[in-house]
């Protein structure tokens, strides 16, 4: 008789915060406008894996009124006196579990590596750089975001915006009514206000780094808002295109430029769809990018053609690349770059749309990215 096995799924980690009176000095100062006992409890919460968190409490630690919302299932437990006897005892009731302190902060948004223990404000802005340093920390950033935009984006998140009610959303929202005054301005014509209206354009692209990176550091980021920034992006491409046409006399072209885009998007956000990625296009593996996904594709080097192309077709410099021009009042050579990039994009997206049906599923990107 044939032997038959069985494979029972593996038990959720099991994660013990430990936050008793030892901690208190330090889970209770704000790293990035949270606090550093809410910050380990949201990024425990946003693993994207099911988890079980168990949070030893002695009252000595205030915990968040609305305890995060995510896969992990978390539980508070008293711990009377709060001495490192009854914490030990919790600790061996929870075999295998990870033990978590309550004032340590893991700069890293997966919780990887070694934390940083905070116990007074010296330590507390130790923790908040390396939190925000961790946001230049990726391969996939353009010249003119590295070097421009998100040392601007960066200063202004940390300094205003996560000490402010406001939502990841909400500030792609308003960087989109900036661009939009923006286009405005372009179309009028005139010298002085296509200038105003390509500095709001770049206003609104620095300003469009401050929403992912809120959304980073407060661990809130989402589907929808992903669908929201791309799709903001593309509309204002598109409304920069027209603009600059209008303000031409050569709407003509500027539609055609719209047209040639809003192409590329409709098959962009269709493949994105069709295989689960979420609104990044970076994360679909593109036919032109050797079948990788271009977030493991782009890298800070910019070696080789293939590689210093994909930094100047980027959003980041293109726009920056307009405001110069047309400080320099060459509108009309603005207007050729937006249609030829318009155009590129659009065939690309047909060869991508051809290659997916050739290759077949997955598509799906990289693990880890």
């Amino acid at each position: 008789m044939a032997e038959t096995s069985t494979h029972n799924p593996p038990s959720p980690p099991v994660f013990l915060l430990v936050a008793t009176a030892p901690h208190a000095a330090g889970a209770g100062l704000q790293v990035a406008g949270l606090t550093v006992v809410e910050r380990a409890l949201r990024q425990l919460a946003s693993r994207g894996q099911p988890s079980r968190v168990v949070v030893a409490c002695d009252g000595t630690v205030a915990l968040p009124r609305a305890l995060p919302v995510g896969k992990a299932e978390i539980e508070v437990r008293a711990i009377a006196g709060g001495g490192a006897v009854a914490v030990a005892e919790l600790e061996a009731s929870l075999p295998g579990a990870t033990l978590v302190p309550a004032d340590v902060v893991r700069p890293g948004a997966d919780g990887s590596g070694p934390g940083l223990r905070v116990v007074d404000e010296e330590s507390r802005a130790r923790a908040e750089d390396a939190v925000f340093a961790k946001l230049l920390d990726r391969g996939d950033l353009g010249l003119v975001a590295r070097h421009i935009n998100k040392p601007l984006s960066i200063r202004l998140t940390r300094a205003v915006l996560v000490h402010l009610p406001i939502t990841p959303n909400q500030v792609t929202l308003a960087a989109a009514a900036i661009g939009l005054v923006g286009c405005a301005l372009i179309a009028s014509g005139g010298y002085g206000g296509v200038i105003a209206g390509f500095a709001l354009a770049q206003a609104q692209s620095i300003l469009d780094g401050c929403d992912g990176e809120l959304a980073r550091v407060r661990f809130q980021r989402s589907r929808m808002g992903e669908w929201l920034d791309t799709m903001v992006d593309d509309f204002l491409n598109v409304a920069i295109t027209v603009s600059v046409g209008i303000g031409l006399g050569h709407g003509a072209w500027g539609g055609a430029g719209a047209a040639l885009y809003s192409t590329y998007a409709a098959i962009t956000y269709s493949e994105l769809a069709r295989l689960g990625l979420g609104g990044n296009p970076f994360q679909l593996k593109w036919w032109f990018a050797g079948g990788v996904s271009l977030s493991a594709a782009q890298s800070d080097s910019t070696a080789g053609p293939g590689g210093l192309l994909r930094h100047f077709i980027r959003r980041d410099t293109f726009v920056f690349g307009w405001l110069l021009l047309a400080v320099l009042d060459l509108r009309g050579v603005i207007l050729a770059h937006a249609v030829l990039l318009s155009a590129g994009y659009a065939v690309a997206a047909l060869g991508q749309l051809a290659w997916a049906r050739r290759s077949g599923p997955p598509g799906r990107p990289q693990d880890g990215l």
